[in-house]
């Protein structure tokens, strides 16, 4: 095997296991699995990560700084309108749909179905990455509702509504092997919300 520049092993391996999981889960994704598909050696692996359940909560919160640059560097968070933020926002989860169900996918949502009551490192990744998940419209729904108040709802149920539009919807998408019920369900999600905000869609 090649030696893998100083400094990449790590990487790799998060690569590696963020692309495995989203594929076949995280119980069925071994070392070496890992190993082989990063292109390092076993020894490798553990002078990084004690062990595979360490590598587990180490991705988790990789993806979630990840995802969270991508949501960050948007575009929809430019809008003047909160609203519309919150709209641009669905618009973009409805684009990933595009894409193979695999690429859709959330590592953490994932990996915690599988670990949540054994592996409690990976479980608390896996929540401070869905409050994350729902953190990148929260801050749009507050201002909506400083604007629009709506008696009995705040930004943080509402932000935690969409994280469940999205893991279930990846759900579902899984077992049917078909997108189309996780793109309706943001279809409601967002009719959901104008009629929350009373703001019809024009055209």
């Amino acid at each position: 095997m090649t030696r893998v520049p100083r400094g990449e092993a790590r990487q790799r391996l998060l690569a590696a296991a963020t692309d495995l999981i989203r594929r076949q889960g995280f119980a069925a994704t071994s070392v070496d699995h890992l190993c082989a598909a990063a292109g390092v050696t076993k020894g490798a692996f553990f002078h990084h990560f004690p062990s595979k359940d360490a590598l587990g909560a180490a991705v988790v919160e990789h993806w979630t700084e990840t995802t969270g640059a991508m949501f960050a560097a948007h575009p929809c968070n430019t809008l003047p309108d909160p609203l519309d933020r919150v709209f641009a926002y669905i618009d973009l989860r409805r684009s990933l749909l595009d894409r193979p169900i695999p690429e859709f996918s959330c590592v953490a949502g994932t990996t915690v179905q599988e670990t949540y009551h054994t592996h409690p490192a990976i479980r608390a990744a896996a929540g401070a990455s869905i409050r994350s998940g729902a953190a990148h419209i929260r801050a749009h729904l507050a201002e909506a509702l400083a604007r629009h108040p709506v008696p009995g709802v705040t930004a943080e149920s509402l932000a935690l509504y969409m994280q469940v539009i999205v893991q279930g919807g990846i759900i579902t998408a899984k077992a049917l092997d078909d997108a189309a019920a996780m793109r309706d369900a943001l279809d409601h999600a967002e009719r959901y919300l104008r009629l929350l905000f009373k703001r019809p869609k024009s055209g």
